[in-house]
């Protein structure tokens, strides 16, 4: 398979570290995105490591017996390690301060340590098997201070660091889901609710997995994602996925079901607001986006893939070791493999081979894969870095080979357009409010964003108009001849007056041709005409051609070219109009020429006028003749 078809891959720079084996173990923080190798208990050496770190952080520890969890607080200050179910030891990391470890126990009496968050540099949550609570590390006096706490049974539990939200499960069947919000020294608890498990269960052992729930958010909005196995309607086969809206406030909501159409074993990531579903037993993924419109029963939209499933890209291991070494070619790395674990929103860790990669999106790929244009647009449109993806569909529409129909290329620009105007309309209301000085007393009043979806006229001009420039007359004939066909006349006008449409010959001849449709084109042409200098001999042909002679004949004698024009040209197009005062005109106009530049008011033989002569004599005799003037 081609790289064209692959739309999801692995990032060039992965992290890498020791890989998982009985001396070293290893471990991942999910607020700091930081993996730590821990050697022997720490006491041979702990290497920690972050997608931004190009410089690890290398120390030793005391072996006090087998690590459960290790993290540091945010900005890398404190260190907290678990080894007991009891306590958690800490370690600053802050220049000048004391080195010495410091313990903490949890308080709740017979309750069992199951992990802990740092919320901040300094606040820190534990959530045991019978509640969760919340301190402040105070690092100088090597001592922590309960800000608050709660019991409540707890089965697993899940972080979100992004939004600073922690889920709980509880109750016996572990489908009561209770989040806490922390933020700023404050634990506030959110209305719990319940997941919908796919039937009635048999047993009253603990049901809901949390293997099968992730948070992350998608879209600014926090979501609770659960992976339901079987679909809740027996008539549906497949696994689900099902998204509940978790808002600061407010009750929780089930609002989409992503439909799998399979079942196996499953995966979640969320890469730039797009939910991936992974599955192992085909090693494809797809991926669902919940802005597009989806089936609406009444009280949730149900989604299906975007696009047909793929394998993420195929990835090449690079050869370890110097480079002078290095000879052997990169290994290819096993995807889908069972030693995969994904975390939110976007990470895959292979431990066994001592990798963290980011997910991503490619976007180039899916222009083919999504042949709807509308919907390729609605798609990309909310995507990060979409601009130069937007603008190459636009031009291959434009393209003779791909050439999209007129309605569908409206639709695209409509949908560009409303983006642009959105952004506009934000940018205005933001300029009317600091004018009114309204910027001190909101302070939440914020610049908008020009994301990529903004796409104005310079962008549009370089990226796609600017090819048809040697050939911009295609692009012109094709707004005139629409404007002409929706009879909207005034606005061609306007186009023309205001040089919309730049002025050109193969225009202008454009416009003669729509006269009959249209008689003032006839005069629009003639102006354009005369405003492009070079085109005077075009004008005396478009009123020959018209039967205009006199009209043709003024204008040459305005620009001063009536000395070297044709009289056969003109003196044929005088007789074409049967009109014989009118030839008697020109006849008598190019007599005169000929004597004032010759000195005789006969024609040449070179100008071939002999059949005009002939025909004068025969209409007005002999003697309508001009003689040669006499001195």
């Amino acid at each position: 398979m081609g790289e064209e078809n692959y739309y999801l891959e692995l990032c060039e720079r992965p992290v890498h570290f020791e890989k998982a084996n009985p001396v070293n173990c290893v471990f991942f923080d999910e607020a700091n995105k930081q993996v730590f190798a821990v050697r022997s208990g720490g006491a041979t050496g702990v290497v920690v490591k972050g997608p931004d770190d190009r410089n690890p952080i290398s120390f030793r520890m005391e072996d006090k017996g087998e690590v459960k969890c290790i993290k540091f607080s945010l900005e890398n200050k404190i260190l907290a390690v678990q080894r007991t179910s009891k306590t958690v030891d800490f370690s600053n990391f802050i220049p000048d301060s004391s080195q010495l470890e410091y313990t903490q126990e949890c308080k709740t009496k017979n309750a069992n340590i199951l992990g802990f968050c740092w919320t901040s540099s300094t606040e820190i949550v534990f959530i045991t098997d019978q509640g969760i609570e919340f301190y402040q590390v105070l690092p100088e006096k090597r001592s922590l201070k309960l800000l608050k706490s709660q019991n409540i049974n707890v089965n697993w539990y899940m972080y979100c660091p992004e939004s600073a939200v922690i889920l709980l499960s509880t109750t016996v069947l572990g489908n009561v889901l209770q989040p806490f919000y922390f933020r700023a020294g404050t634990m506030s608890k959110l209305p719990k609710f319940e997941i919908e498990l796919p039937a009635a269960p048999k047993s009253t052992k603990l049901n809901l997995s949390e293997r099968d729930i992730a948070m992350a958010t998608i879209y600014g909005q926090l979501y609770v994602l659960f992976l339901r196995h079987h679909s809740r309607t027996s008539n549906s086969t497949g696994a689900e996925v099902v998204l509940y809206h978790l808002p600061r406030e407010g009750a929780c909501k089930k609002l989409h079901i992503l439909k799998l159409n399979r079942t196996g074993k499953f995966a979640l990531n969320v890469v730039d607001n797009l939910v991936v579903v992974h599955h192992q037993d085909t090693e494809t993924s797809v991926i669902f986006d919940i802005k597009l419109r989806g089936e609406f029963d009444g009280t949730v939209t149900l989604h299906h893939p975007v696009l047909p499933a793929r394998s993420i890209q195929p990835y090449q291991i690079p050869a370890a070791g110097p480079a002078p070494v290095t000879s052997q070619s990169p290994v290819p790395c096993k995807l889908y493999s069972s030693s995969w674990i994904v975390f939110q929103p976007d990470i895959i860790i292979s431990a066994s081979q001592g990798y963290l990669w980011n997910l991503q999106v490619k976007l180039q790929p899916i222009v083919n894969l999504l042949p709807d244009k509308g919907r390729l647009m609605d798609f990309l449109l909310q995507r990060r870095d979409c601009k130069m993806v937007i603008l190459s569909v636009c031009a291959q529409m434009l393209t003779e080979s791909d050439r999209a129909t007129l309605p569908v290329i409206a639709t695209v620009f409509d949908k560009l357009n409303q983006e642009y105007k959105k952004y506009l309309d934000a940018e205005q209301s933001y300029t009317m409010a600091m004018e009114a000085g309204q910027s001190r007393s909101s302070p939440l009043l914020r610049r908008p964003v020009r994301t990529q979806a903004v796409v104005d006229q310079s962008d549009m001009y370089t990226h796609v108009l600017s090819a048809f420039t040697e050939k911009k007359h295609y692009l012109h004939e094709l707004v005139i001849k629409t404007l002409v066909q929706h009879n909207l006349f005034y606005t061609l006008h306007q186009f023309l007056q205001y040089h919309v449409l730049s002025d050109s010959k193969p225009l202008a001849c454009l416009l003669l041709s729509l006269e009959s449709f249209y008689p003032p084109a006839h005069q629009l042409s003639l102006d354009m005409l005369k405003r492009l200098s070079t085109a005077n001999d075009e004008i005396v042909e478009v009123l020959l051609s018209k039967h205009q002679v006199l009209a043709a004949l003024r204008f040459i004698r305005g620009i001063g070219g009536h000395d070297n024009i044709s009289a056969r040209k003109f003196l044929d197009a005088a007789k074409q109009t049967e009109d014989h005062m009118l030839f008697y005109t020109i006849f008598r106009f190019f007599e005169q020429r000929n004597q004032r530049l010759r000195g005789n008011p006969g024609f040449t033989p070179g100008e071939h006028c002999e059949e005009h002569v002939a025909f004068f004599k025969q209409v007005f005799g002999d003697q309508a003749l001009m003689r040669p003037a006499t001195f």
